[in-house]
């Protein structure tokens, strides 16, 4: 039986954050860690582009948690807060999961990939994730600006871009990088 989540996202995600320094604080303020680095694949569809054309996004992820299937709705901005309605839901095989998706016409137009550590803190995810392109700490749930401040990350200072959008203005400064956010 798949666990599905039907809610709205808050998030702040920082670029550039150090992942020891922050994993040592996480400790002194007694988070707990979730789990382990594990490795992420991250397909991103689309149909015609209409789901870009909405700011919404349909991602297939696979991890060390089995496959899941999220829709996000268009974002809004609380500050510096990204607020945007996520449907998740898991499947059993990610491989049928985009047969299905490609039948209804959708394609895989985005590919990424990280290594992600998760720790929680009350209501709060932390996630220290790892990508192609540097390392980031996204801070999510209801307290997630409070926690950031007492992580000394200043939520105005806050990435406001997708990883997809993050990567496509690198390859814009980096003809040579690979068309996806990918490992070597």
């Amino acid at each position: 039986m798949s666990e599905d989540k039907e809610t709205f996202e808050r998030e702040l995600k920082f670029p550039g954050v150090d992942h020891n320094e922050l994993r040592a604080r996480l400790l002194e303020l007694e988070a707990e860690r979730l789990a382990p680095s594990s490795f992420e694949d991250n397909l991103i569809f689309d149909r015609d582009g209409e789901l870009t054309e909405r700011g919404s996004l349909l991602r297939l992820r696979s991890d060390r948690q089995g496959a899941h299937l999220t829709f996000k709705g268009p974002a809004q901005y609380e500050g510096k807060m990204k607020v945007r309605e996520e449907i998740e839901t898991s499947v059993d095989d990610a491989s049928h999961a985009r047969s299905l998706l490609e039948g209804l016409g959708f394609s895989v137009v985005k590919r990424y990939q990280k290594q992600r550590e998760e720790w929680r803190l009350g209501g709060v995810i932390v996630a220290l994730d790892k990508t192609p392109i540097g390392d980031f700490a996204e801070f999510e749930g209801e307290g997630a600006e409070k926690l950031a401040r007492r992580c000394s990350l200043d939520p105005e200072n806050a990435e406001r871009r997708s990883y997809v959008r993050l990567y496509e203005e690198y390859r814009l400064e980096n003809p040579e990088a690979p068309d996806e956010m990918v490992f070597p």
